[in-house]
C-alpha cells in the first residue's frame, strides 16, 4: 500500500500536461520506486563518492559492511597501479534499530587539474577513477535538485552522464528516506556509478532533516555522516552551509534547514563568506540553498520568504550572479531580482528541484504569471552552467521527461564583476559592508 501511495502522484499527473510546456509535448509514462541491493562481498566498498576538498584534494566516501576495512585510498595515474595512498577517518551512526556500515572518509591530494585518477578503497574491491576539474575555463556544472530514486532518477542520470561535466552541485533532497535508513544506502548505490566518477557538492533539504523529537531532535544524522562537505575550510561550523572554490568560480551552499536569522552562525558565516571574496580572484558567485526565495508555483509558496528576508540584502550587495534552489518539483527560471522586482544588478534565480523524487511534479502555478518569471514547466530534468570566461556562462535546462535529453530553455549570463552598470556599485558596497564589520 505504502508504494501504491508513493505512485499516485504520479500517475495523476500522468495526465496532464506540463504546465507552459510546448503544445506537441507529450509526457511519458509514469516510472517506479527504485532500490538498489548491495551485491558485493562484506569487505568490499559501496557507495563510493567523491567531494571536493580544499585546494587541489578530493574526499572519497564509501561504506563497507565490515568493520575490519581500513580507511584507506591507494590512487594512481594509471589502471592498477598506486603510487600514492592516504589513511583518513571513519565513522557510523545508529537510528532507532538501524545500524549504519563503517562510513569512510579520505581526502587525497594534492591533485594535477583534469586528470583522470584510478583509486581503490579499503585494500579490495573494484578500481574506480575520477576526473579533477579543469585548472582553467570552461568549467561545466550540472545542476539537479530533489533527485530520490525512481526511474525518473535514472533517465536523469543517464542523461547527465552523456554529456561530460565537471561538477554536479545538488540544493537539497537527495535519497528521501525520511527515516527509513536502508533507503540512504540504496540511494548511494544508485548514484556511485556517477558520483565516484566526478565531485558532487551537496546541501541539504527539508527531506534530509529525520528529526524525532526527544531522541533526534538536531536530525541531519544520517545525512552529516554519508555527505560531509568541506565546511570547516570554509570557515563554517556546520555541515549544513558551507562554501568553496573551483576555476574563478566562488560557491556558497547555504542551509535552509538551519538557523538563519540575524543573530544566528549561518547569517554572520555568510556575511564574513562574502565580505573575503576577491572578485578578481573569482568574478562567478554562484548560490544554492533549498527552499527557494522566488516562486510562482503553488507548491511551497512562501517557505523561503523569511529567509529571503534576513539574507538577501547581502547577496545583492555581493552582486551574486545566479542563486539556485531546489524544493518545488518543476523548473522555473526567474530574471534578475532585487526584492520582488526585476533589478539588472539581483541574481538570476532558477529553481531546479525536478531530479525524479517519488513524490511527482508540482503541476499548478500562479495565474497570471508573474513579470519576473521568464520560463516555466513542470517536468522533470537536469540543469548545466557552463562557464566559459571571467564574463560569460551558458545556462541550459534539459527537459528529461521525453525519450531522450531535450535542451527546453537556455540562456546566456554575464557576470555581474564585469557589468558596466552593476560593478562599480558592487565595489562600494562591498566596502560598506567591510567597514560595518570591522565595527
Amino acid at each position: 500500500m505504502p508504494k501504491l501511495l508513493f505512485l499516485f502522484p504520479i500517475l495523476f499527473f500522468h495526465f496532464l500536461r506540463p504546465h507552459h510546456a510546448a503544445e506537441d509535448f507529450v509526457r511519458q509514462p509514469a516510472r517506479p520506486l527504485v532500490f538498489t541491493p548491495h551485491n558485493r562481498p562484506q569487505s568490499h566498498p559501496q557507495q563510493v563518492h567523491v567531494s571536493l576538498v580544499g585546494d587541489n584534494h578530493m574526499k572519497v566516501s564509501w561504506v563497507t559492511d565490515e568493520n575490519g576495512v581500513p580507511s584507506t585510498v591507494e590512487y594512481g595515474k594509471l589502471p592498477g597501479k598506486y603510487d600514492s595512498s592516504a589513511t583518513g577517518e571513519h565513522t557510523s551512526y545508529r537510528y532507532f534499530f538501524y545500524s549504519s556500515g563503517k562510513i569512510h572518509h579520505v581526502t587525497i591530494g594534492p591533485l594535477n587539474p583534469a586528470t583522470t585518477y584510478y583509486y581503490r578503497c579499503g585494500g579490495s574491491g573494484p578500481e574506480f577513477n575520477f576526473r579533477t576539474p579543469p585548472a582553467t575555463y570552461p568549467i561545466e556544472f550540472v545542476l539537479a535538485g530533489d533527485l530520490g530514486q525512481t526511474e525518473w532518477t535514472n533517465t536523469t542520470l543517464e542523461h547527465i552522464h552523456a554529456r561530460n561535466y565537471d561538477v554536479l552541485l545538488l540544493p537539497g533532497d537527495l535519497s528521501y528516506a525520511d527515516t527509513q535508513q536502508p533507503l540512504w544506502d540504496s540511494f548511494g548505490r544508485l548514484v556511485e556509478p556517477y558520483a565516484s566518477r566526478r565531485p558532487w557538492m551537496v546541501t541539504q533539504g527539508n527531506h534530509e532533516q529525520e528529526i524525532f523529537p526527544m531522541i533526534y531532535p538536531k536530525g541531519f544524522k544520517a545525512y552529516n555522516s554519508r555527505w560531509p562537505m568541506p565546511y570547516k575550510e570554509s570557515g563554517s561550523e556546520s555541515n549544513l552551509y558551507y562554501s568553496f572554490d573551483v576555476v574563478r568560480t566562488h560557491i556558497i551552499m547555504l542551509g535552509s534547514y538551519a538557523d538563519f536569522g540575524r543573530d544566528s552562525d549561518q547569517y554572520k558565516w555568510l556575511a564574513n563568506d562574502l565580505a573575503k571574496i576577491d572578485r578578481s580572484r573569482t568574478p562567478w558567485v554562484v548560490v544554492l540553498l533549498h527552499a527557494p526565495w522566488y516562486n510562482s508555483n503553488l507548491a511551497h509558496q512562501g517557505e523561503g520568504e523569511s529567509m529571503r528576508v534576513a539574507m538577501e540584502e547581502m547577496l545583492y550587495n555581493s552582486r551574486v550572479d545566479v542563486v539556485f534552489s531546489g524544493h518545488v518539483h518543476a523548473y522555473e527560471r526567474f530574471t534578475r531580482v532585487y526584492d520582488n522586482n526585476a533589478d539588472p544588478c539581483g541574481p538570476m534565480y532558477i529553481t531546479i528541484g525536478d531530479g525524479g523524487n517519488r513524490e511527482g511534479l508540482a503541476m499548478l502555478y500562479k495565474e497570471p504569471k508573474p513579470v519576473i518569471s521568464l520560463f516555466r514547466e513542470a517536468s522533470f530534468g537536469h540543469g548545466r552552467l557552463r562557464i566559459m570566461n571571467d564574463t560569460h556562462a551558458h545556462w541550459s535546462w534539459n527537459r528529461n521527461d521525453d525519450s531522450s535529453d531535450v535542451v527546453a530553455d537556455g540562456i546566456w549570463l554575464e557576470s555581474l564583476r564585469h557589468s558596466c552598470s552593476c560593478a562599480p556599485k558592487m565595489e562600494q558596497k562591498m566596502e560598506h559592508t567591510s567597514g560595518k564589520d570591522e565595527l
